[in-house]
């Protein structure tokens, strides 16, 4: 294995959705193609994530009635940690859920914009994507985790004072990985690589998947972030896949 495809690092792993947000500028109409399903999906979390914050306070009575014979300070005191953290679990579990309900619904409009990305790379271009079931399938899985990742963040946020930062922290992070991971394996299981050969590949590249997926997690904290950053996150995989590709041994 060569020095280049070793090198990839942080930094160039952002690089490479920054040349998916160039998009935005160069073929504006393909990344409109790709806000569609964003759009759906970010209407139906924001209307779950409304509806928590209103019932979350009756919730967590009714889940710690234990608390009632407290002091009012140490009651209050323990509650707003329940409630903080559930809600940056929510915030968390949203964001992998959105990454994964995006590529769900929206599988057929992704391929079309990673398909032209390869196309203006020139080379070798897969005739196919891996379809709407598989793309659908592998949604579902990342949602999946996302709640397990919920989860663990809203244990940690249960810890006093550093919780809720260690959390945030580890979830960007974890999350950010996996969302890289699946975004990047779309590209090179159309080429007919199996999990394996992905697995390998990626691991060469740890540094660039981190610092990509990372960087795209960051932006879907943003306001609407996720709406304009996902169509540019999926182009920006393909720069990476292909990039690790061609950096490879002949």
């Amino acid at each position: 294995m060569s020095e280049a495809v070793r090198g990839m690092g942080f930094g160039q792993g952002a690089g490479f959705l920054l040349q998916g947000l160039r998009l935005w500028r160069t073929r504006t109409r393909l990344m409109l193609l790709g806000i569609v399903p964003a759009v759906i999906v970010m209407i139906l979390l924001a209307a779950a994530f409304v509806g928590l914050v209103l019932v979350l306070d009756d919730l967590i009575s009714w889940a710690t009635p234990f608390a009632d014979d407290w002091a009012d300070a140490v009651r209050t005191t323990f509650r707003v940690i329940v409630f903080l953290g559930v809600l940056a679990g929510a915030v968390m579990l949203s964001i992998v859920t959105f990454t994964g309900l995006t590529l769900a619904v929206g599988d057929p409009f992704y391929e079309k914009i990673w398909k032209q990305v390869e196309l203006s790379l020139g080379g070798d271009v897969p005739g196919r994507g891996v379809g709407w079931i598989r793309g659908a399938l592998d949604g579902l899985v990342l949602v999946l985790m996302g709640l397990v990742m919920a989860v663990v963040v809203f244990l940690l946020g249960l810890l006093p004072v550093i919780g809720a930062i260690i959390g945030a922290v580890l979830g960007l992070v974890v999350s950010g990985r996996l969302l890289a991971g699946e975004l990047v394996s779309r590209p090179l299981e159309a080429r007919g690589m199996d999990r394996a050969g992905r697995a390998d590949l990626m691991r060469q590249h740890r540094g660039a998947m981190l610092g990509f997926g990372v960087c795209v997690q960051a932006c879907f904290l943003v306001p609407f972030g996720g709406i304009l950053v996902m169509p540019a996150a999926v182009a920006g995989a393909t720069y990476l896949a292909r990039q690790a590709l061609e950096s490879q041994p002949s």
